[in-house]
């Protein structure tokens, strides 16, 4: 299976990841951690993340808060250090020493548990069997007709081994999801083990034409010039 646009439920569903939502624990107002990363301009006395942060959201002043100094997008192995966090939790401020420039910062910032959604996976668990029904589209050889069928895998389980891609360029990454298949019962047949079954639907027939004339009719004497006969504007 492959899926472009797998929401947190469908992936904690497949990969059997525990999944954290908004009800997080017994307390509503619990808060979490959020990693991140900002480069902004400093002044000699302090950096304003202000414009990073969400209006709710601060800077957690207990967890590691990294500050590297940067010329022309390129990193200088300058470390600044001993700065403190605001009371208002948007600025790292220190008495003097930090130049003004542009810097790395790296740091954790605080966040409501109402605004985030988290999956984890662990050793201990491992998705489950499933009963997969899938539609597609089988083609007869004799016509080309397609017809719909109907596939039943009765008892299938996901392997635990799947890859996260990530793409620069903004477009959906494709997770792919292998199955094993293993012998099980449709639901309409418990006397017979199966690995996959198909349904054709023969009876299907191609889209009737009878009543469409055609697109390139031949009159007597006529002159195709394509500036009056556009195609992309009809003519009667």
């Amino acid at each position: 299976m492959e899926d472009a646009l797998l929401s947190p439920v469908g992936f904690a569903i497949l990969s059997c990841a525990g999944l954290l939502t908004k009800e997080y624990g017994p307390d509503p107002s619990h808060e979490v951690h959020i990693h991140k990363t900002t480069k902004v301009q400093s002044s000699d006395t302090e950096i304003d993340l202000t414009d990073a942060l969400e209006e709710e959201e601060k800077i957690c002043a207990t967890a590691p808060i990294f500050v590297m100094k940067m010329q022309d997008d390129d990193f200088t192995g300058e470390i600044v250090e001993g700065l403190k966090v605001d009371a208002e939790g948007k600025k790292l401020t220190k008495d003097s020493g930090i130049g003004e420039g542009s810097v790395f910062v790296d740091y954790y910032t605080i966040q409501s548990s109402g605004s985030i959604d988290e999956l984890q996976i662990d050793a201990e668990n491992f998705a489950g069997y499933y009963y997969v029904e899938a539609s597609t589209l089988f083609r007869r050889q004799s016509d080309g007709v397609d017809m719909p069928a109907e596939l039943t895998f009765p008892n299938v389980k996901i392997q635990s081994n799947f890859t996260f891609t990530m793409a620069s360029t903004g477009d959906p990454s494709t997770f792919s999801f292998t199955m094993d298949a293993f012998p099980g019962y449709t639901y309409f047949n418990p006397t017979r083990k199966v690995l996959c079954a198909m349904q054709i639907v023969k009876d299907a027939s191609a889209m009737s034409t009878s009543g469409f004339d055609t697109v390139f009719p031949h009159k007597e004497g006529e002159v195709i010039d394509e500036s009056t006969n556009d195609s992309a504007e009809g003519k009667a």
